[in-house]
């Protein structure tokens, strides 16, 4: 019998960051999966007095090469919705390119909610 495969994307949410950061988070996210923000798809910063927030969604079923950390000016907000399998797969790369801390997690009945902090390895 063939298990039912777990929900794969992720919807990220980046904020309190400059442009250039979240270029960077999502460059690094982008060569470990497949998301909606394609290479050419560079964060604009349209108001510089009111804050932004940049959004994603990455499919987390297949897994690049990917396990460079990097390099940040400040640290980045970030908050991940998705599956628990799903959200799993992400935090697990995520660990690898940055150093994460956790500043709060929801968790529903099929979903689960993370609230992050991304800084420099």
């Amino acid at each position: 019998m063939d298990r039912e495969r777990p929900p794969e994307s992720v919807t990220l949410e980046i904020s309190d960051c400059s442009k250039e950061d979240a270029r960077i988070v999502f460059d690094t996210l982008c060569a470990c999966f497949e998301s909606d923000r394609c290479a050419d798809d560079v964060p604009e910063q349209h108001d510089e007095s009111r804050p932004m927030v940049w959004l994603g969604t990455f499919e987390v079923g297949d897994v690049h090469d990917c396990a460079r950390p990097a390099r940040l000016s400040s640290s980045v907000t970030a908050d991940v919705q998705g599956g628990y399998w799903a959200i799993e797969r992400f935090r697990t790369t995520l660990d690898t390119m940055f150093r994460v801390k956790d500043l709060s997690s929801a968790s529903g009945d099929q979903e689960r909610e993370l609230h992050l902090l991304l800084e420099s390895r």
